[in-house]
């Protein structure tokens, strides 16, 4: 992940774990935030750790739920009353695993700037994965993504269960990548 745009305490975080590249579950284990980890956010300043940015709390939100902090994630999006906001909710619920309430913040967030970056990434994924039925369309549906991952949950290991990791971490850098930088 490129992450020239980020703040030294961003990348220093981001470098505890994969700098950003990890692939996440599709359901959330609540696992203990890494100490070091744990440390940093609950330090952290939005506003220093991403000056500028279009959604300072957002990106917060991201590296709660990047380092397996489900509920702080979930605190710190539930109070963000913005399409950023909503976006990490319905992430949040997704992994819950919650379809119906993850589908409730999907609408609420609309067309979102990033759609079109991750319909090309996802389109890219799902054709190196043959066994996954997964088609993203003329445009990004996160509906058809939460019935991918719905899925794929019900088969580990399989074509689906990887093309879902996958596109659910290139979600996660692109949503936080936007909150994150400065327009």
């Amino acid at each position: 992940m490129d992450l020239n745009w980020a703040t030294k305490e961003v990348s220093a975080l981001l470098g505890l774990r994969d700098r950003g590249e990890r692939l996440m579950q599709l359901v959330s284990r609540r696992e203990a935030t890494p100490p070091e980890a744990a440390k940093a956010l609950r330090a952290a300043t939005p506003a220093l750790w991403f000056p500028g940015a279009r959604s300072p709390q957002g990106a917060m939100a991201g590296l709660w739920l990047y380092f397996g902090g489900f509920d702080e994630a979930h605190r710190l999006a539930q109070d963000l009353d913005t399409p950023d906001g909503s976006y990490w909710h319905a992430i949040v619920h997704r992994l819950e695993p919650d379809a119906w309430n993850s589908g409730y913040w999907f609408r609420r967030v609309g067309r979102h700037a990033i759609f079109p970056a991750l319909l090309e990434q996802a389109e890219r994924i799902a054709a190196t994965h043959p066994g996954c039925r997964f088609s993203p369309g003329a445009s990004w549906r996160s509906e058809g993504f939460t019935t991918l991952c719905e899925e794929a949950r019900s088969r580990p290991a399989s074509s689906a269960d990887h093309a879902a990791r996958e596109i659910q971490s290139a979600e996660w850098r692109l949503l936080f990548t936007w909150c994150g930088m400065r327009p």
